[in-house]
């Protein structure tokens, strides 16, 4: 995942989270009995698609930049992959209402859906009714835990946390560098956090590793990052897994205890990122961080509208390199997985007219 905004982090907002979700895939399910459709009975198994006709795309938030250049994109390519796309549907972070906005377009008579799930868990209730009602689902960014989809459009985020391991320990030799992480509820956070965790272990045993759980949350980001620097004061390199959410409230964390210091100046902090949006890129220009893992979200928009007419029309894909320079892989899930490529980012390439960073106006 990209980012998320602010939400209550306790036990009974957890419980209370849950339920919301188990309410709306049961008020879903009672909305698809009542609709009575004999679609849902007659519909080729595992929400194989059979033609074409309008697409939903439900985002997950557009508080991130991340996203917000996404849901530009994707009129664009839908219009180039020739996709009949339905204005896009925010479910402004919140996992139950995304069930609810996936019904919602189902109502509608979409023909396909491309989703970014917020909850590789919960989203299994939105699956199911698509697979009822025979419409196909192309996931993008987070890979469902369970469900049935025609492809999850992600780029490979093990390679995050391996490129950003990889970049600091070869720019920090020794001493504490921190990881602030993304929500370990999401399969982007774990395999993030695991990938630069296992990675220093193994080829930098030198660094020690500090992290902060923020969930893809700013203040939680902001909060967190203040009270470890202030027990910490020597700390030398950061891993930032989202810039949409974490790059604002790092900066001005660092700068409000002076310790934002330019690249090549003494005490500068090597700070590494993941997402390529445009201001992460001029934070590198400005060098206030070193580097980024550029997340592509006009590939994100491209193919995911690539897979849903593909799907539509009951095309079949198999494990494999792709014409477009990515490898599709099947997931321990039996999911297909198309791996997009995520470059490096630094000083040397950063004014690269290739990066979609360097695209959004």
């Amino acid at each position: 995942m990209a980012g998320r905004t602010v939400r209550n982090t306790s036990s009974r907002a957890g419980i209370s989270r849950t339920a919301r979700i188990a309410a709306a895939a049961a008020c879903a399910s009672l909305v698809l009995t009542a609709c009575g459709s004999t679609k849902d009975s007659a519909a080729p198994a595992g929400g194989e698609g059979g033609g074409e006709g309008k697409v939903g795309v439900v985002l997950p938030l557009l508080t991130s930049p991340f996203w917000q250049s996404y849901n530009d994109y994707v009129p664009k390519m839908a219009k180039s992959e020739d996709v009949d796309a339905l204005k896009t549907v925010n479910s402004n972070s919140d996992p139950s209402q995304q069930i609810t906005d996936i019904n919602n377009q189902l109502n509608q008579g979409v023909k396909g859906l491309v989703v970014a799930p917020l909850d590789s868990a919960a989203i299994s209730a939105g699956l199911d009714q698509a697979e009822r009602k025979g419409v196909p689902v192309v996931a993008v960014d987070v890979a469902p835990e369970k469900g049935k989809v025609a492809m999850v459009v992600r780029a490979n985020n093990v390679a995050y946390g391996e490129k950003a391991c990889d970049y600091l320990g070869k720019q920090v030799k020794t001493g504490k560098v921190v990881q602030i992480m993304g929500d370990l509820a999401s399969v982007n956070g774990r395999e993030r956090s695991e990938a630069f965790r296992t990675c220093v272990k193994k080829k930098y045993p030198k660094l020690k590793v500090l992290e902060i759980p923020a969930k893809w949350e700013s203040d939680t980001a902001a909060s967190k990052l203040d009270t470890l620097l202030n027990s910490n004061p020597d700390i030398k390199g950061i891993y930032m897994q989202a810039g949409g959410v974490y790059l604002a409230p790092t900066l001005q964390t660092l700068k409000s205890k002076k310790m934002l210091k330019k690249t090549g100046e003494k005490g500068h902090i090597t700070v590494i990122s993941n997402d390529g949006i445009p201001q992460e890129f001029d934070a590198i220009r400005k060098g206030q961080i070193d580097a980024t893992v550029s997340q592509p979200a006009d590939a994100y928009a491209k193919y995911g509208m690539y897979y849903i007419k593909a799907a539509m029309n009951g095309k079949k894909f198999k494990p494999g390199p792709t014409d477009h320079d990515s490898t599709i892989v099947k997931l321990p899930s039996g999911i297909l997985e198309d791996q997009l490529p995520a470059p490096l980012v630094t000083k040397q390439n950063v004014d690269d007219s290739k990066l979609w960073g360097n695209t959004v106006k």
